[in-house]
């Protein structure tokens, strides 16, 4: 064979085996992502979501969505729920990840914690079931968390972050915010107009000026725009630790203090605090709400100011 008769078989040998190899890779890559791309609920069908039930041994929660938003319904009481919290646990379940399937056989769920009496997420569209699924036993290095569909043999696994949402408190779907929208930035600073703060010794009131604020009830020589823009915005965005039943939302205790934010669009909020108690806490209840907020000293502190803390320096 001469040399050129080598060089054209070895670029058509070169040729061939490239071919074989990028045909592999492709049918290799279509073929895994296949078994990989797995959700436990359609992304469209999940904007139907109307309700969700968590039953773990923690107890039943219930999530529930009114006028596009959500709340939380525990021991016959309502409260406002995190938006985004509620919405990325959805995602969890929507997004496609690497769920394999580990058995098709109804003997496995004992072993793996899937028998009808293991926790279970039901979601609902009104009275129609979008998703109704079980979640049994973590694996031994708690990676991976195994489920399967009610009424279904196959049973997968998947991240065990699914979890942290499921096993949690139900405090940890409470949107703690004094002023529930102001979560994810939904109000924002430029749309205050004022803020007056009244307590017993005195009033300070923050008025929009331009670029700037007029400050009256203090002497301040420097306004400085930044630290009174921060105050503001901590009030807006302020949040308790924990809602109480120890006090009605009407009671005379909450006379002691109040903060009234007025927006552009004419909107007016009051939040009305109670005097410390011996911890430092104080309770707060908002304009339109029979919520009473629990905050702690260190945050309650915070609402107060003193005109230096308004100074430049």
């Amino acid at each position: 064979m001469t040399y050129k008769n080598k060089l054209y078989f070895l670029i058509v040998l070169i040729a061939v085996l490239v071919l074989l190899y990028t045909g592999n890779l492709i049918f290799s890559s279509g073929f895994g992502s296949r078994n990989a791309s797995f959700a436990w609920l359609d992304s469209k069908t999940a904007e139907r979501t109307s309700r969700i039930e968590i039953n773990t041994f923690n107890g039943t929660l219930e999530l529930f969505k009114q006028n596009n938003m959500w709340f939380v319904k525990q021991n016959d009481n309502v409260y406002p729920a995190r938006q985004i919290r509620v919405q990325d646990f959805i995602n969890v379940l929507t997004e496609r990840s690497s769920w394999p399937v580990r058995s098709s056989s109804a003997s496995s769920h004992e072993r793996f914690g899937l028998e009808n009496n293991a926790s279970r997420v039901t979601i609902y569209a009104e009275t129609a079931v979008l998703l109704d699924i079980l979640l049994g036993n973590d694996d031994y290095v708690n990676n991976e968390t195994y489920l399967r569909l009610s009424g279904n043999n196959e049973v997968r696994s998947g991240s065990s972050n699914i979890k942290s949402y499921t096993n949690s408190s139900a405090a940890s779907w409470y949107n703690l915010r004094l002023i529930p929208e102001s979560e994810g930035g939904q109000i924002e600073l430029n749309s205050v107009q004022r803020l007056s703060v009244h307590t017993p010794s005195g009033s300070q009131v923050f008025t929009r000026s331009n670029r700037g604020w007029q400050i009256s009830g203090i002497d301040i020589v420097n306004p400085d725009t930044h630290a009174i823009e921060n105050y503001i915005r901590y009030v807006l965005n302020n949040e308790g630790d924990s809602f109480s039943d120890e006090i009605s939302w009407d009671a005379p205790i909450f006379d002691n203090s109040r903060f009234v934010l007025e927006f552009g669009n004419g909107r007016v909020i009051t939040i009305r605090l109670t005097d410390e108690d011996e911890s430092g806490r104080r309770f707060a209840n908002v304009t339109g709400s029979t919520h009473v907020y629990s905050i702690p000293s260190w945050s309650a502190n915070r609402l107060f100011r003193d005109a230096e803390s308004f100074e430049l320096q």
